[in-house]
């Protein structure tokens, strides 16, 4: 992937959670990671995300690989929207 690549600019800011959150406990930090990305990425990015890698991926920080099965990539559905 190249540096002007959208997906590695998804990953280069995912290892930029990671590393503010690298000092918790692993556990939480994944956990931290995760709900980070959860609730201050849109959608479209999350959704970019978990489709463009996988936890065994190189380009990503062994704490973010880990939080990857915590991220939430579908596009909220009409009845979430409602409530």
């Amino acid at each position: 992937m190249s540096a002007t690549d959208p997906t590695a600019k998804l990953a280069h800011m995912a290892g930029h959670i990671a590393e503010f959150f690298k000092s918790y406990p692993e556990d939480q930090a994944v956990a931290a990671i995760a709900d980070h990305i959860n609730q201050f990425w849109s959608w479209r990015m999350r959704e970019d995300f978990v489709t463009a890698f996988r936890p065994d991926d190189p380009a990503l920080a062994p704490l973010v690989a880990k939080a990857l099965a915590g991220i939430k990539g579908k596009r909220p559905t009409s009845s979430v929207l409602a409530r």
